[in-house]
């Protein structure tokens, strides 16, 4: 029975706010949940889900994948686009599935909410686990400016050269700051290992025949980046005083990050890293922004280790 229900990919919709969610599981749900948060504002879970999902249910998890609320295959024209909305979706999937507790797995922006969630309701919060999580905007611009500018010079180029000048000289604070900002990152591949792994290079080679991510992996949703960032001033957040909070009050926090992320530097990693102890982080080599797919061996078998 737990073999046939380990491979059972069920789809189904979570019913909140009289909208539907999209929502796919993976593995028995008996085993202890995890719920996957992914990143953006205006990105969706289809990578992971085609890439890693049932893999992580393979290890003895219950996996939950879902789109927020006017993200991706979640379309909902009434979307706010607010932590509380977020927050709430969070609660109906709790509701859905009758989870007492479960594991929240944050992606980039998907660790912001589930932070935010985890210092809402840290009894319903069987641990956290932080995948590449953007936890210090700010810090994240800057690191990636000074990269860019460095590969920048090292190419003699003064046009893009004279464009970061420009970006500088911008608002930090605004949406345009952002965009340009990651736009730079990644024109220069700062989200992607300098080389992939043999293990990787398959990974991304089947997933790239997947309907699913040929529809929806690069789709990006216009309006959440903007709808955050007007609501919530996401271009400004900085968790690091939040985790700070999780970890007084005993939520067991865990983080994996890829060396080769460009939006984050080893100080960025360590000021993590001191915040919720080294046994309890995972930085590794030869992986970029999507962690959980470069590395991905490594990452199933430290989140089984932290978490079984």
């Amino acid at each position: 029975m737990k073999q046939i229900l380990t491979a059972l990919l069920c789809l189904v919709f979570c019913r909140a706010h009289s909208q539907t969610l999209y929502v796919k599981t993976y593995g028995n749900p008996k085993d202890k949940p995890v719920i996957f948060l992914h990143g953006g504002p205006g990105y969706n879970a289809a990578f992971f889900e085609v890439s890693t999902a049932a893999r992580l249910a393979d290890k003895g998890f219950f996996v939950i994948v879902y789109d927020r609320r006017g993200e991706g295959r979640s379309p909902d024209s009434t979307a706010q686009f607010t932590f509380g909305e977020a927050l709430a979706d969070i609660d109906g999937l709790y509701k859905t599935y009758k989870l007492k507790k479960a594991v929240l797995l944050g992606h980039s922006f998907g660790g912001v909410l589930a932070v935010k969630y985890a210092g809402k309701n840290p009894a319903a919060v069987d641990a956290i686990v932080l995948a590449d999580a953007l936890l210090n905007a700010q810090e994240t611009y800057r690191t990636i400016l000074a990269k860019v500018k460095g590969i920048y010079q090292e190419k003699k180029d003064s046009m893009s050269l004279r464009y970061i000048g420009m970006i500088e000289q911008m608002d930090t604070a605004g949406l345009a700051y952002n965009s340009y900002t990651l736009g730079h990152a990644m024109m220069n591949g700062l989200y992607g290992p300098t080389h992939f792994s043999e293990e990787a290079k398959v990974i991304y080679q089947e997933t790239k025949k997947d309907s699913v991510v040929k529809k929806y992996a690069s789709q990006m949703t216009r309006l959440a980046p903007t709808g955050y960032w007007e609501h919530e001033h996401y271009t400004t957040l900085n968790m690091l005083p939040e985790l700070k909070n999780l970890v007084a009050k005993r939520v067991k926090i865990y983080a994996v990050y890829g060396k080769d992320d460009g939006l984050f530097s080893e100080k960025q990693v360590a000021a993590v890293t001191d915040i919720i102890g080294s046994d309890r982080v995972g930085y590794l080599a030869g992986a970029g922004h999507n962690v959980f797919a470069d590395q991905q061996v490594s990452f199933l078998n430290d989140l089984k280790k932290w978490l079984k």
